[in-house]
C-alpha cells in the first residue's frame, strides 16, 4: 500500500467551486455549514467523530482545536469538518494572508492572499487576524481583529466561535505552544461569556477525525503577571486539545 493510500480522498462538488467563485467575483453571502456539508459528504472513507455528545448545539462557546498539519492537507479541510458537524453556523477565525516562506514568488501570493482571504471572510462572516508567527506591523490590524471578534459575540449572544491557537502550520502536524497573545485572545472570549469546547483533529486509519472533549470554563490565578496569564491560558487550552489527540501528535503536550 502506498503513502497516499494511508489518507483520505479529498474532493469538491464542481457546483459549490462554481458558487464560490461567482460569489467572489460578484458579491453575497453563503452558508459555510451548508457548503462544508456538501464537501465532507465527498470524504471517502467518511469522516470519523468521536464524543459525539460533546458537540455543542448552540452557543455560546468557543471551540479551540489544532492546526493540523502535513504535506498535501488543505487547512482549510480542519475547518469544513468541524462546521459540518456542529448543527449552527460556527464564526471561525481564519488567517488574513498566506505567507509562502522562501518562496520566490511570495509577494505576489502574500498581496493575492489577502485579496482572496478577505473576500472570502466577507462572504462567510468570518473573522480574519494577520498570520502567524505576528509581525512588528501587524500590531494594529490584530487589535482591529480582536475587537471585531469581541463586538460579533456582543452582538450574537449565542454564537458559536472557531479558533486554532497555534495559528498556523506546525511541522508534522504535532502540538506547539501558540504564540504571545493567544491566550490573552481566549481570555478575553471566555470572560464575554464563551465555554471552551476543545477538539482533536487527525487522520488516522486512512480517515479524518474529530474528536470532541467535554466543554469547560476558563480559569486562572489572578495574581500572574500579563505574559504568565498568557502562556498559563495558552497551555491549558492546548493540554485540552493534545487529550484529544494521538500521543504521537501531542508534541510538548504529551505530558
Amino acid at each position: 500500500m502506498t503513502r497516499r493510500e494511508n489518507f483520505p480522498v479529498y474532493s469538491y462538488l464542481p457546483r459549490v467551486i462554481l458558487g464560490l467563485a461567482l460569489n467572489v467575483v460578484f458579491g453575497g453571502r453563503r452558508s459555510f455549514h451548508r457548503d462544508s456539508q456538501v464537501c465532507i459528504g465527498r470524504l471517502k472513507p467518511s469522516l470519523h467523530v468521536f464524543g459525539k455528545k460533546n458537540i455543542p448545539q448552540a452557543g455560546p462557546c468557543l471551540i479551540t482545536f489544532n492546526h493540523y498539519y502535513r504535506p498535501g492537507f488543505d487547512a482549510w479541510w480542519m475547518a469544513l469538518a468541524l462546521a459540518a458537524v456542529v448543527p449552527v453556523e460556527i464564526h471561525f477565525v481564519m488567517t488574513g494572508e498566506l505567507t509562502f516562506p522562501g518562496k520566490w514568488y511570495a509577494p505576489v501570493g502574500m498581496f493575492g492572499s489577502r485579496l482572496l482571504l478577505r473576500r472570502l471572510a466577507r462572504l462567510y462572516g468570518f473573522t480574519t487576524m494577520p498570520p502567524m508567527p505576528p509581525r512588528p506591523g501587524d500590531v494594529a490590524e490584530r487589535a482591529r481583529s480582536v475587537r471585531q471578534a469581541l463586538s460579533f459575540v456582543c452582538h450574537n449572544p449565542q454564537a458559536i466561535i472557531g479558533l486554532a491557537p497555534e495559528g498556523g502550520d506546525q511541522l508534522g502536524g504535532v502540538l506547539t505552544l501558540p504564540p504571545a497573545g493567544a491566550g490573552r485572545f481566549i481570555s478575553l472570549l471566555a470572560a464575554s461569556g464563551l465555554r471552551i469546547v476543545p477538539v482533536g483533529i487527525y487522520e488516522q486509519y486512512g480517515a479524518l477525525c474529530l474528536n470532541f472533549g467535554q466543554g469547560y470554563d476558563l480559569e486562572f490565578r489572578c495574581d500572574l503577571s500579563l505574559g504568565e496569564r498568557d502562556h498559563a491560558i495558552a497551555s491549558t487550552v492546548m493540554c485540552k486539545i493534545a487529550a484529544l489527540l494521538p500521543i504521537a501528535l501531542r508534541g510538548v503536550f504529551a505530558g
